[in-house]
């Protein structure tokens, strides 16, 4: 014992001799992340600061107030009550223009307000102790963000919320948009160098119109991406290999940053939640229940929920419904017997149970009970199923939904039915989605494909998995920065 610590002393003199001082060596990185506007953006910053302060470092969380929906308010507010040792920086964005000629999307409004109002967060960041060694913006804040990085000399990682695959039709965006001969809707398919061809019904609509609010957004943030030191990604790269190997080669712009796949992200620990829908899970037969959820500013028209039901009744199967009838949870008033009517939940009782309020989908997910997931392919989603293995029934409704319900078939995760189009486009009718839903929980062959993508997801992130080195490859970059 004595001569290990007569070791260690003759160590530090001579770090000290040599001008180096051990705490050199033990330096914990201090960085900033910075999401932007809705659940969807909130939840992975918030899983990545959890698993970057599990690994020695420092970090700070930047959120902007106040919030479009009451669940990122009480999120971020958990979140720090656990995880005191993350610092919480809030800033006042300024007065928001809620009318706009293109779009009444509150999250759109949202996420052009925030850039806005980012040039306020210079003096907070720059006085910041210790000084920060990098941030780590959302997308969607990219080019309000770069010049603060810039100014501060350290790096500006970019952390994508989306796939691989539609990150890069946002990086190529502004090509696109400035020739009409291969980007109009006569076109049958999209192509961005390097990608197999997008069909042109995957593009959101938005897009065909260069002055629309998310649209003008979203453009002028791909041009500042090659400002960027890297584009840190909730996927993995047996999930999205194609893609990210097109990238990496610069198939699809060669000024793109690495691309940084770090995921699935993992959750963190809140509280467990004792909601009825638990217990109730906990008495349901293995694999018996789908789940279906629409993510959290997703919003059907009633007639659609009425169809819904009646296509889950009919397929006989057990479910656990998360029902929205209103983009903004603030707003979401209407009860379920209006919804729904009182002959359905009695019907149904013993058969599924509904909630309308948040839930933890990942505990839900990860129940044994759970043996499908109907959902909208928002990102978030669509990794937690593949972490638990869960196959899918796909429903895009918006955005990059159906780009994304495009991975999630091609690497065997689950079925898409394109017939049913955008989220209102049609009224699906309830016979269609019960026979969907019982493919779903049916297929044998569907469910074991499933089972593959969750066994190569904990492969990616357990030791010596390629998400694990890209993961520790940025807390290396940014300690050396």
């Amino acid at each position: 014992m004595f001569r290990a610590k007569a070791e260690r002393y003759q160590l530090a003199r001579f770090f000290l001799w040599i001008g180096f001082n051990i705490s050199d060596f033990q330096r914990s990185p201090h960085i900033a992340l910075f999401p932007s506007a809705g659940m969807g953006h909130l939840t992975p910053f918030l899983r990545l600061a959890a698993m970057l302060s599990s690994r020695n470092c420092l970090i700070t969380l930047i959120t902007a107030k106040p919030t479009v929906s009451a669940a990122e308010s009480t999120h971020i507010s958990s979140f720090i009550s656990t995880h005191p040792e993350i610092r919480h920086l809030e800033f006042q964005i300024l007065p928001i223009n809620a009318t706009n000629p293109t779009t009444d999307d509150p999250f759109f409004i949202q996420f052009e307000a925030v850039s806005r109002s980012v040039h306020v967060l210079h003096p907070l960041l720059s006085s910041a102790s210790p000084p920060l060694c990098a941030i780590f913006s959302d997308l969607v804040v990219a080019s309000s963000t770069a010049p603060i990085a810039d100014d501060l000399c350290i790096p500006n990682y970019i952390v994508s919320t989306t796939s691989a695959k539609f990150l890069c039709l946002i990086a190529y965006l502004p090509v696109l948009t400035s020739d009409s001969a291969k980007f109009n809707l006569g076109c049958t398919e999209v192509q961005i160098p390097g990608l197999s061809p997008l069909p042109i019904t995957s593009i959101p609509p938005p897009f065909w119109n260069t002055n629309h609010l998310f649209t003008a957004h979203l453009i002028t943030n791909a041009r500042a991406l090659p400002k960027a030191k890297g584009i840190i990604m909730n996927t993995f790269n047996w999930f999205e290999q194609e893609t990210i190997d097109a990238v990496s080669n610069g198939g699809v712009l060669d000024s793109l940053p690495p691309i940084l796949p770090i995921g699935p992200l993992k959750p963190f620990s809140f509280e467990k939640d004792q909601n009825q829908y638990l217990s109730w899970l906990d008495n349901q037969p293995a694999e018996s229940v789908v789940y279906v959820s629409f993510g959290s500013r997703t919003a059907m028209s009633e007639d659609q929920i009425r169809e819904l039901g009646i296509g889950l009744e009919r397929s006989k199967h057990r479910f656990l419904w998360v029902l929205k009838s209103s983009k903004v949870d603030k707003e979401d008033s209407k009860d379920l017997k209006e919804l729904l009517g009182n002959f359905f939940l009695e019907r149904t009782s013993n058969q599924g149970i509904i909630v309308k309020r948040w839930v933890n989908q990942e505990e839900i997910l990860a129940h044994p009970a759970i043996g499908g997931f109907i959902n909208h392919c928002g990102w978030n989603s669509v990794s937690e199923a593949a972490w638990q293995g869960i196959p899918i029934l796909a429903w895009p409704q918006h955005g990059d939904q159906r780009v994304n319900a495009g991975v999630v078939e091609k690497v065997g995760l689950g079925i898409w039915e394109r017939g049913w189009g955008w989220g209102g486009e049609k009224l699906v009718k309830g016979v269609e989605i019960g026979e969907r839903i019982g493919q779903l929980m049916e297929d044998e062959k569907l469910r074991s494909r499933a089972r593959k993508v969750g066994e190569e997801a904990k492969k990616a992130c357990g030791f010596g998995g390629s998400s694990e080195k890209a993961l520790t490859g940025i807390i290396d970059m940014v300690t050396r920065n």
